[in-house]
């Protein structure tokens, strides 16, 4: 519900209507009004990551990389940037973590899951989508992300034996649920062509 409504035609603030039909209760309207509007201004939105889940030989690619909680194993993975489908996306984080060329061609799937940082007081919620591809060779002239050390590939068992290393449990189920064949089309994500076409809104 917004905080607008028409009548015969005219925008009229929710406020001004209320007030009409409920003269009595205006005044308390108008008094918490304030807080309503901060708790709508500060809606919940969750960050939007994308994930590659790269086999090999029956081993995962996975990337070592500092964090504020330590060196942390995941996979080449990040958020998604403005104007880009999520499989360009990871294509673009892949190729920026492993100096790799990644083309996805699967869906592996869509996860949530949240993470609270108690020293900052950060409590984020991220909604991941995990493909699967194709990998090309290391390209030459490319460094890896900043922050990132280095590349590793891992058995299963040797993802599994790594858990308490993983920056995010996400890191084992994306790579179990691969194991277990979980696969969708790449066109159950649809990305309108807005994403890409509408210019930036000026300020």
């Amino acid at each position: 519900m917004g905080w607008d409504r028409k009548i015969q035609g005219a925008p009229i603030p929710l406020n001004e209507l209320f007030c009409t039909r409920h003269p009595t209760s205006c005044s308390a309207l108008l008094r918490h009004k304030p807080l309503i509007m901060t708790a709508m201004d500060t809606r919940w939105k969750p960050n939007v990551t994308v994930a590659a889940i790269i086999e090999k030989d029956g081993r995962y690619l996975l990337i070592e990389e500092h964090t504020q909680e330590g060196l942390k194993l995941n996979n080449p993975a990040g958020h998604l940037d403005p104007g880009e489908s999520p499989a360009q996306g990871c294509a673009r984080e892949t190729l920026e973590e492993t100096a790799r060329p990644f083309t996805p061609k699967e869906l592996v799937g869509i996860y949530l899951s949240r993470f609270q940082r108690p020293q900052t007081g950060e409590d984020i919620t991220y909604v991941r989508m995990a493909f699967c591809g194709d990998i090309g060779d290391v390209q030459p002239g490319l460094s890896l992300d900043e922050g990132i050390v280095r590349t590793v590939w891992m058995t299963p068992q040797e993802v599994r034996d790594s858990a308490h290393r993983h920056r995010s449990p996400l890191v084992l189920r994306c790579i179990e649920d691969h194991l277990a064949g979980q696969r969708f089309p790449l066109g159950v994500i649809h990305t309108d062509a807005a994403v890409s076409e509408l210019p930036p809104l000026q300020p």
